[in-house]
């Protein structure tokens, strides 16, 4: 599997360091958006109001009255209701993005394919085998196309590290050798906020989609898995059902070799490591993104030192540091500390639509997020099990080989 996939939209595609933070004239042919889930698909309305050009939103739908009023408040103008079939029905829908539970990803992604629309899924597509065949083969029924938001690709830092790698040549790492990326954050907000994230699913599915993404985005088809996890004090507190700690290694078919680390009830230690990461060794050089920092640290050609200093040798490698925070604080986080993932949502939001528009792919659409979903379930199994997991049998039991 080629690893050469768009980088999609955001302002790493203007002026380096800068980012318009007015609103970008909408394209004609934007593609209008209904919201299912207005809690963080709140965060989504706003980037399509105020950051995307390709898209535009249209309609919201939710089961709180709450959530509808706040989102009516905020924008006036939108088509607000809690029933389901009702945004489905709506001509100017034409992508439904969807922010529900996991384990109801499966029958709200069916039920907007079946009325003929395209998809956006927050991660993960789903948190089950069961629910990944559901959605594949109601895709390929539909001949719909649908877009799987993993918002760690789409920010800032994260999409120049694989800029730099697609550029090739002066400039680029070289091959990929090895990939190593974790998530790591306090949850015990998350189950006061959604309980059902302590009982009704596993963290292999939440946090850690993060980086098993990022692994399997840059080593392309994963053959196996070894995975341990274990629960955290926090996590039994408050009643896990599953693990909340995951260390898993992954071998890539054409044997490269990954290793994805996720831990949801620690301690943080954010001046030391952040949230999340992602480090690539490459033949060429070495690479590291972070969020929430926004650093992108890379090593480059040292060339000639600075003036009046001694010239570096040609072919050495110096450490180089962007830190896109300053100018891009307001277009990613709305200027909040830490603040929700407006940028990153806008930029998928726009990729997709322009995608559509163009007749072009974009990534990570059906069959990537469902091949990701089986290995979230072969580090499940792995880990539940002790033993090395083999993937194939996986993605042929949902029908992608």
């Amino acid at each position: 599997m080629s690893t050469k996939q768009p980088v999609g939209a955001g302002f790493i595609t203007e002026i380096p360091g800068t980012v318009a933070l007015g609103r970008p004239a909408k394209d004609p042919r934007a593609k209008g958006v209904g919201v299912l889930g207005l809690h963080e698909g709140r965060t989504l309305l706003i980037g399509l109001e105020t950051r995307c050009r390709y898209a535009r939103a249209v309609a919201g739908c939710d089961l709180s009255v709450e959530k509808l009023d706040a989102s009516r408040a905020e924008m006036p103008g939108l088509c607000l209701t809690a029933d389901y079939g009702e945004m489905l029905a709506r001509p100017d829908v034409d992508i439904v993005a969807i922010y529900t539970p996991d384990a109801l990803h499966a029958g709200h992604v069916e039920r907007a394919f079946e009325a003929g629309k395209d998809v956006i899924c927050t991660k993960p597509l789903t948190n089950s085998l069961e629910g990944a065949k559901r959605i594949l083969d109601a895709g390929r029924r539909s001949g719909r196309r649908l877009l799987v938001g993993q918002s760690t690709r789409f920010f800032e830092p994260f999409r120049r590290q694989r800029a730099l790698l697609e550029r090739g040549g002066h400039g680029g790492l070289g091959a990929i050798e090895m990939i190593d990326a974790h998530y790591i954050h306090r949850m015990d907000w998350y189950y006061r906020k959604s309980p059902w994230v302590a009982t009704d699913t596993d963290w292999v599915f939440l946090g850690l989609s993060h980086p098993i993404d990022l692994v399997r985005w840059y080593l392309g088809r994963i053959a196996t898995v070894h995975a341990v996890g274990g629960k955290s004090a926090m996590g039994a507190q408050f009643g896990v059902a599953g693990r909340d700690m995951y260390l898993v290694n992954c071998v890539a078919a054409d044997g490269r070799i990954g290793r994805a680390m996720g831990h949801y009830g620690c301690h943080e230690l954010p001046t030391a490591r952040n949230c999340i990461e992602c480090v690539i060794y490459a033949s060429g050089g070495s690479s590291l993104a972070q969020y929430h920092d926004a650093k992108f640290i890379r090593t480059a050609e040292a060339g000639a030192g600075p003036v009046g200093a001694s010239s570096f040798d040609p072919g050495e490698l110096m450490e180089v540091t962007e830190d896109c925070l300053y100018a891009g604080r307001q277009y990613y986080f709305n200027s909040e500390v830490h603040g929700m993932h407006y940028g990153e949502f806008a930029n998928y939001a726009d990729t997709f639509a322009k995608a559509l528009i163009e007749g072009t792919p974009a990534s990570p659409e059906l069959e990537e997020g469902v091949e990701t979903v089986c290995v979230m379930e072969a580090v499940r199994r792995s880990a539940e099990t002790g033993r090395v997991v083999e993937v194939g049998p996986l993605l042929a039991e949902v029908g992608l080989v």
